[in-house]
């Protein structure tokens, strides 16, 4: 079972900044890459960014590629994801999600095994 709850969401302008941080509990993997998406009203839930256990591997969607950063810490057993020059159009609900095993770079919802409950971000115009 890995659980994970995401917080850090909130209302911004456009051109502002938040950090949304992913905090898990992990009792079945030894090793797990992690996944963050996101989910606009009336849209599919789409990838964002992912990184590998060691933090070495790291991939981002092109719209939020140069803006968004993806990071984690495992002993503090947390993932972030520090989002810049947010538009409008990132508002959404951002989810994260454990992939079990060291590879990274997974893109679809299948891929991962678990998931959190999302917290929202809202960006102003």
């Amino acid at each position: 079972q890995v659980q994970l709850v995401e917080s850090g969401g909130g209302l911004v302008q456009a051109g502002g900044s938040l950090r949304l941080t992913c905090t898990y509990k992990n009792s079945t993997f030894s090793v797990f890459a992690m996944g963050w998406f996101r989910q606009a009203p009336g849209k599919v839930r789409e990838f964002v960014a992912a990184i590998g256990w060691t933090g070495g591997s790291i991939y981002y969607a092109d719209s939020v590629k140069g803006r968004f950063t993806i990071s984690r810490d495992n002993p503090e057993h947390k993932v972030y994801l520090q989002l810049n020059s947010l538009k409008p159009e990132d508002t959404a609900v951002y989810y994260c999600a454990a992939h079990g095993g060291a590879a990274a770079g997974m893109r679809t919802l299948l891929e991962y095994d678990y998931w959190g409950q999302g917290t929202q971000v809202t960006v102003s115009s």
